[in-house]
């Protein structure tokens, strides 16, 4: 990190330099430490999750990966993180989940998400992401420019909260996910195939009719297409980790 913890001016000169560069290799360097001495991989193990975790799994098994369980996720979003940890043979993956003291006192009986979305996404998403990602250097996401029109000017690099996050497939098409998982045969979310081209948590996911956006699914009918943990405002919100990798099995 820059000693004035500015990193906009590095990240400036890495979409620059990095601009012509597979994303494989992208995620090779993060990997190895180029951009930081500890990154991490943030994946929801959702519709396109496969690709990325794929790709680690060619450069780097033992680079963490960071799944947020928000315990409200789909029973087959699950059984698709275990199916693809065991596959892949990542041998790092940390569940991240809310702290439950802090759950049974904003959510006791699990209806925060019917009157009050943004602060579920905060207990349940945004608040333990950012304590598992304390001491991490480097955050690598899965986010595409074709996701949404909120994501359509994503970089390939950003700086957040004193780190820089790196959006390997920021140029992917939908078609370019197809094509790669289709070439390496990776298996696709079982909800896929049932009209779910995004994927969050039960309560808040529903089918996207064709010709819809992508996203249009999550939090339908309200004016909100994101949970908020790429969205933190330039601030960290503190809290403990709980770094517990997962039994594959």
């Amino acid at each position: 990190m820059r000693p004035d913890g500015n990193l906009a001016p590095d990240c400036s000169r890495l979409n620059a330099l990095y601009a012509e560069r597979s994303a494989e290799s992208i995620l090779a360097d993060a990997s190895n430490g180029v951009f930081g001495a500890k990154a991490a991989l943030v994946s929801s193990f959702g519709a396109e999750s496969a690709v990325l975790l794929h790709m680690l799994s060619r450069v780097s098994v033992e680079t963490p990966v960071l799944f947020v369980d928000t315990e409200m996720l789909f029973a087959e979003t699950l059984e698709y993180q275990l199916e693809l940890a065991e596959r892949f043979g990542l041998r790092n993956v940390i569940r991240v989940r809310p702290e439950a003291q802090e759950t049974a006192w904003e959510d006791p009986i699990g209806d925060l998400n019917t009157y009050d979305t943004d602060a579920c996404c905060n207990l349940r998403k945004v608040r333990p992401l950012a304590r598992a990602l304390r001491g991490y250097d480097v955050s690598i996401t899965g986010r595409k420019r074709h996701q949404s029109s909120t994501r359509e000017d994503l970089s390939l690099f950003e700086s957040e909260n004193g780190r820089i996050k790196i959006n390997p497939l920021a140029a992917w098409r939908r078609e370019d996910v197809l094509n790669w998982m289709d070439a390496h045969a990776l298996p696709r979310h079982p909800l896929t195939k049932r009209g779910f081209p995004s994927i969050g948590c039960t309560p808040c996911t529903t089918k996207v009719r064709p010709g819809e956006d992508p996203r249009s699914g999550r939090w339908r009918g309200q004016d909100k297409t994101e949970c908020g943990i790429h969205f933190i405002g330039g601030r960290l919100v503190t809290g403990r980790a709980d770094p517990k990798p997962l039994q594959q099995g």
